[in-house]
């Protein structure tokens, strides 16, 4: 039986949302992140060596990353859904968006993520000034430009279609759930100047198999 070891509010969600679109058996293992840390338990090391999450075990398969997970899962389970047929120009959107939005969409969010922490961790009242400055700058000038770089272009790709990889939904719009909802969370996605996006979000939290990851996974809240 394919095991997902699942840590709360993390990548491990969109694994599984993507096992009830799929509807085969499966058994949750649940990992708390640390309360001051927010880093994942040191028990996840004793499943794969990073430590981190998603992964699943599938028999003698243990596998890490949400696309490989995703792509492996789609490609054994899915009997022909949720991947466009191999060659296709929508199968090569597909790829092209299990990959990007790991590479490309997540480095801003998470750098957005770390200089938002850096203004509110305590430190010595000297330096907190010159934290929070160099903090100030480097989001001004940096990261939240790429972040409006990256959301005028998805909104422009979601005009192009339905869904991320055509007109059908597919496991590129799961993997591209993430990577929008901490835009939503930190990085100016909103229904004013992204209504694509906005209107793609509250279509894919509508959805019954999106609904019951939720009851199974617990606490999802990105800060």
């Amino acid at each position: 039986m394919i095991v997902l070891h699942h840590l709360n509010n993390s990548r491990s969600q969109r694994i599984l949302w993507l096992l009830e679109e799929l509807g085969v058996p499966y058994e949750v293992k649940r990992y708390q992140r640390d309360a001051k840390t927010m880093l994942a338990p040191p028990e996840l090391r004793q499943i794969h060596p990073l430590g981190k999450s998603p992964v699943i075990t599938d028999g003698d398969v243990t596998l890490a990353e949400s696309g490989a997970i995703i792509e492996y899962l789609a490609e054994h389970y899915g009997e022909g859904r949720l991947l466009p047929p191999a060659g296709t120009p929508d199968r090569l959107r597909c790829t092209y968006w299990l990959h990007y939005a790991e590479g490309s969409a997540m480095p801003p969010l998470l750098l957005k993520l770390v200089f938002r922490r850096v203004e509110t961790t305590p430190m010595p009242f000297f330096v907190k000034p010159i934290a929070k400055g160099i903090a100030h700058k480097v989001q001004d000038t940096f990261v939240d430009p790429q972040l409006k770089l990256h959301l005028d272009y998805l909104e422009g790709e979601l005009g192009k279609s339905a869904w991320f990889a055509g007109n059908a939904f597919s496991a590129a719009d799961i993997q591209m759930s993430f990577p929008l909802e901490a835009f939503a969370a930190r990085g100016g996605l909103d229904a004013a100047s992204t209504p694509r996006l906005w209107a793609f979000l509250q279509r894919i939290h509508a959805m019954p198999a999106y609904q019951r990851a939720l009851e199974r996974g617990g606490e999802y809240r990105l800060g």
